[in-house]
């Protein structure tokens, strides 16, 4: 029997690669529009907000890390400091969990 039949094969939410992928960075910033004049500033904030939690959710999810579970703060704040973003607060953390289960 080879051997390859012999390994288990993983579970489909575990990462099958050997070493850690490298994170795609965008060749070019995307240009920005500005926003909305006349909103309420708690408006803005949370704009702001669910666009950090995206970003640090899309690249856990290219790191490998496909489950809110394994999200955890310090791992949210890892990746924030690879792709270049402010540390994120934990309701931020907890928002980039939150779009990790709901968008699946």
């Amino acid at each position: 029997m080879p051997a390859a039949a012999l390994k288990p094969k993983p579970l489909p939410t575990q990462s099958t690669a050997t070493r850690p992928v490298l994170l795609e960075l965008p060749c070019a910033p995307v240009e920005k529009s500005p926003l909305p004049a006349g909103r309420p500033r708690e408006w803005y904030v949370t704009h702001n907000r669910r666009l950090k939690a995206m970003r640090l959710a899309i690249a856990l999810l290219d790191s490998g890390v496909y489950l809110p579970d394994q999200a955890r703060n310090e791992k949210i704040r890892r990746t924030a400091a690879l792709i270049g973003v402010h540390p994120p607060s934990d309701t931020t953390c907890h928002m980039v969990r939150a779009f990790m289960r709901y968008n699946r």
